[in-house]
């Protein structure tokens, strides 16, 4: 692929957006080469995924507005869905996903970490919805998902206004869970990768689906949702495992995965 990169560390899988020269901007090609490369993660041996950009300046530093700014309004439609699309499948993608958001996330970039369950940022990164200043809305998911992250008038706030935050004020708002120096922030991410892939993949996978989809229900709709995944963990070898090397004051050997 000629504008992402994947690669695979033990069982972390690294999504790299490479555009550097553009900025890491999301075309029509990269959201076509980022769906193709989350299709093609393995999940046998993939427990985590780290996304990021090329270069130090920018994670995504929008969506392109040389393609954009001669779209009909069909095909704004049709871009929307296709960003969206993309978006909600990293969403709901089985395993954790982390953004590594190495600069600028504004636009679709701020809306590509969005979608992802853990977010952490270097100290130079910004956050930003500048889509009214250029006469049209969010199209990826921006009105939507920062709202959840940060709350409505916060959100209103970047939006209406059109304005980034700093990786301070991200942290500060709950964008972000932590801020690294630029040369620090790929190793944090790669140690907290690692973290969650030694635990029980299916544990963790079925704590996602409890996550994404409890938020949308009643909490007693919820909670019933949470008994399932709780009591199929049980049918598992890595259950087992776990609390078997629990009872005998052992380290887990390693779990399998079934």
């Amino acid at each position: 692929m000629s504008t992402v990169c994947y690669t695979q560390e033990g069982a972390v899988g690294v999504v790299t957006v490479d555009r550097p020269k553009a900025l890491n901007a999301l075309n029509s090609e990269v959201l076509d080469e980022l769906r193709r490369t989350f299709e093609a993660i393995d999940l046998e041996t993939v427990r985590c995924v780290v996304v990021t950009g090329a270069g130090e300046k920018s994670f995504v530093a929008g969506a392109d507005i040389g393609e954009m700014s001669s779209l009909t309004r069909a095909e704004g439609e049709a871009f929307g869905k296709k960003g969206n699309d993309l978006f909600r499948m990293i969403e709901t993608f089985p395993i954790p996903v982390i953004a590594a958001v190495n600069g600028y996330a504004l636009g679709g970039g701020c809306e590509l970490a969005l979608c992802c369950d853990i977010r952490i940022c270097s100290e130079n990164a910004q956050f930003g919805q500048p889509e009214v200043g250029l006469g049209i809305t969010p199209g990826f998911g921006g009105t939507q998902r920062l709202v959840r992250a940060v709350g409505p008038g916060r959100a209103k706030e970047m939006i209406y206004t059109a304005r980034s935050i700093k990786a301070e004020d991200a942290l500060r708002a709950g964008l972000v869970n932590a801020v690294y120096p630029l040369a620090e922030l790929m190793p944090a991410a790669m140690k907290l990768a690692g973290n969650i892939a030694k635990n029980a993949p299916i544990a963790v996978r079925a704590c996602k689906k409890a996550i994404n989809e409890g938020t949308q229900l009643d909490m007693d709709s919820a909670v019933a949702l949470e008994e399932k995944l709780f009591g199929s963990c049980f049918e598992t070898e890595d259950q087992r495992e776990g609390m078997q090397a629990f009872l005998e004051k052992r380290k887990v050997e390693g779990f399998k995965n079934r």
